[in-house]
């Protein structure tokens, strides 16, 4: 049975993706008193299962994204009061850990690549502090002797995603959204407007808003006219998790990243024992598969920055894939198609602009506009040029 709605019920928001960013998105808005159902096949899962939930505004600054910074500190700060919503109305913890992060060079070419982003994090207005190598080992004992400094950031912190994802999906439950366990097959468009989609199974489902949210497979949903279809393209990550006996433990204390041979490697330990260590990055279209070289390179450069890691058992190997837009950045709210509203595209941030997206949509699913903060974030951005071809009609 794929939900508790009758065919051709009428929603006000049907969300296209149970990710944790169309959970969110479907728990604001039903908050908001708008009757909301969300279609995915399994909510909850999507690349939230294999993210590492580093909350890094501040150590994931990249040269021209200071646009998108602002938008990051902005979900950051309010992430303390929406991990503390969320678990009184789930019921359920996040693992949210305000440890702060360790961003570490291993060489000299390393040690100058950090002392530019320092650069930038403090014209940046950005708060972190540059420790020597000596400091860094003070705060990490088991990091290696070779490490030449580091940056330490208080300000970045860190949630579980799937704990995230969880408690989201229980809070969408407790709020009244309906949930629809099935493959949308298609966008329904009548009369130049979005007005719901057809499941696998011919269930059609309406809604005055449709939101599209389905991760890296935002891009694939039939019947989403060209001009608005989202440039969404997956982005392979792959990622261990590795446990750290009682013995061994405190391991780390906060996460500690760095850039090992051109190739950036963090590891993130949990309250609960496990020690994340990631990410692969790789353009390499739908491929899930977990390779023998990803696993291999991320534990030869863990094994750099952290010798200690080769005693610990290899618990889980993933591979996932991340929503890259052409710009880096998220496509939020309406598109040149009435009826339809996206978020997507949210690559490396995911997790981390989890409040703010969900504020941002709730404010343009009621509102029909974007609030100030995420105007930049729009899907227009990627609009081609005016045509005067009008939308395809389908049928209802």
């Amino acid at each position: 049975m794929h939900s508790r709605t009758p065919p051709h019920a009428t929603t006000d928001v049907l969300v296209v993706g149970g990710g944790i960013i169309g959970l969110v998105t479907a728990w604001r808005a039903a908050q908001r008193g708008l009757s909301v159902a969300v279609v995915d096949p399994e909510p909850g899962g999507g690349a939230a299962q294999v993210a590492a939930g580093m909350l890094a505004a501040v150590t994931e600054l990249h040269y021209g994204e200071q646009t998108l910074l602002g938008l990051n500190l902005a979900s950051a700060k309010r992430y303390p009061e929406f991990a503390e919503e969320l678990t009184e109305a789930s019921g359920r913890g996040l693992g949210y850990r305000a440890c702060g992060t360790l961003a570490v060079a291993l060489d000299a070419d390393d040690r100058a690549h950090l002392r530019e982003l320092h650069t930038l994090q403090r014209q940046s207005g950005l708060d972190s502090e540059w420790l020597s190598g000596r400091e860094c080992r003070r705060l990490e004992p088991m990091l290696a002797p070779g490490v030449r400094g580091g940056l330490r950031v208080d300000g970045d912190h860190q949630v579980d995603p799937r704990r995230l994802a969880a408690a989201l999906l229980v809070a969408c439950e407790r709020a009244g959204v309906v949930l629809h366990r099935a493959w949308a097959e298609r966008l329904t468009v009548v009369r130049d407007r979005a007005t719901g989609v057809v499941l696998a199974d011919g269930t059609a489902l309406e809604a005055d808003r449709t939101v599209l949210a389905a991760g890296s497979l935002s891009g694939r949903l039939t019947g989403v006219p060209e001009g608005v279809l989202p440039p969404v393209r997956p982005v392979k990550g792959q990622v261990l998790r590795l446990t750290v006996p009682e013995r061994h433990a405190p391991f780390l204390s906060r996460t500690v990243r760095a850039v090992v041979r051109g190739s950036h490697v963090y590891l993130v330990p949990r309250e609960n024992g496990e020690l994340v260590v990631g990410a692969t990055s790789e353009e390499l279209g739908w491929d899930t598969t977990v390779t023998a070289g990803g696993v291999y390179e991320l534990l030869r450069d863990a094994h750099e920055l952290v010798p200690g890691i080769t005693e610990l058992p290899l618990t889980e190997t993933r591979a996932g894939l991340r929503p890259g837009s052409p710009d880096n950045a998220p496509m939020l709210g309406p598109t040149a198609l009435p009826g339809l509203q996206l978020a997507t595209g949210h690559y490396r941030n995911g997790v981390l602009l989890t409040p703010v997206t969900g504020d941002v949509m709730a404010h343009a699913l009621v509102t029909g506009e974007l609030p100030d903060e995420a105007r930049a974030f729009t899907p227009r951005r990627f609009a081609p040029a005016p045509s005067a071809q009008p939308f395809l009609e389908q049928p209802a």
